[in-house]
């Protein structure tokens, strides 16, 4: 453990953008606990860096989990400079709305909402406790929380409200020198986009294949909205592949 080190806690490190936010932080000497609920995939995450990288398997949507999360990285690491709070699920593909099911719904809200309320609550109390007091919360919304996809209510509704927990974190933290962000991201290639290579649902009903960017481009997105001084704040910001329809969606 670096003492100097700032410490970060990214959940859905196990595999995807928080893998990649998690090494490319240890990369750049923060440390890192990575939360997710595959703990053989964690020590994967930790196994691919020589930085300082703890695995703390979490489900978010457990409140006794969060609690347990960021006790052990208080008391592992003494502090909390940033949440990077990124667990997220799509739900049912191709589903249409009026056959889905409460319980798929509700899968996807206690994942994507649930846990990053979870999640935010629980860094929140400890940078406002801590000392120096502060630290920075970035949620990772989506594209869909500007414009949805066919099929997708559970997931673009939760990603919506993302963005109105942002800007409630962001007000209630200015007291406690808490900044809060929110990075949109598009197509980041992923186990979780891999449709987005053979073919995904368009607005007007055809199926098309959608171009994709490296998550890497995510993470040092990531790390340079981190690594801002806590008297600036990157509010909103937007890494999409260039070309995927986002711009004229519909």
């Amino acid at each position: 453990m670096n003492a100097s080190a700032k410490v970060a806690v990214v959940t859905g490190a196990g595999s995807g953008i928080g893998r990649s936010v998690a090494l490319t932080l240890a990369d750049a000497g923060w440390s890192v606990a990575a939360a997710g609920r595959r703990a053989g995939a964690l020590a994967e995450t930790a196994s691919l860096t020589g930085g300082d990288v703890l695995p703390v398997p979490t489900d978010v949507t457990a409140p006794a989990d969060v609690s347990r999360l960021f006790e052990t990285v208080c008391g592992h690491f003494n502090r909390v400079d940033l949440l990077f709070n990124n667990a997220g699920v799509f739900g049912p593909g191709g589903v249409p709305f009026e056959e889905l099911s409460y319980d798929a719904w509700r899968a996807v809200v206690d994942v994507n909402l649930t846990g990053a309320f979870l999640c935010a609550q629980a860094a929140f109390r400890v940078m406002k406790g801590q000392s120096p007091q502060g630290g920075r919360i970035i949620n990772n919304g989506s594209i869909s929380a500007h414009v949805p996809r066919p099929h997708s209510a559970p997931y673009t509704a939760t990603k919506h409200a993302m963005t109105g927990l942002t800007k409630s974190l962001s007000l209630d933290g200015r007291a406690y020198s808490i900044a809060c962000g929110q990075i949109d991201i598009g197509n980041a290639a992923t186990e979780m986009t891999r449709g987005m290579r053979t073919g995904v649902p368009q607005a007007n009903g055809e199926t098309a294949v959608e171009p994709v960017m490296d998550a890497a481009d995510v993470a040092r997105t990531v790390l340079h909205m981190a690594e801002l001084p806590l008297a600036a704040n990157v509010q909103f910001a937007t890494v999409m592949a260039t070309a995927m329809p986002y711009i004229g969606r519909g």
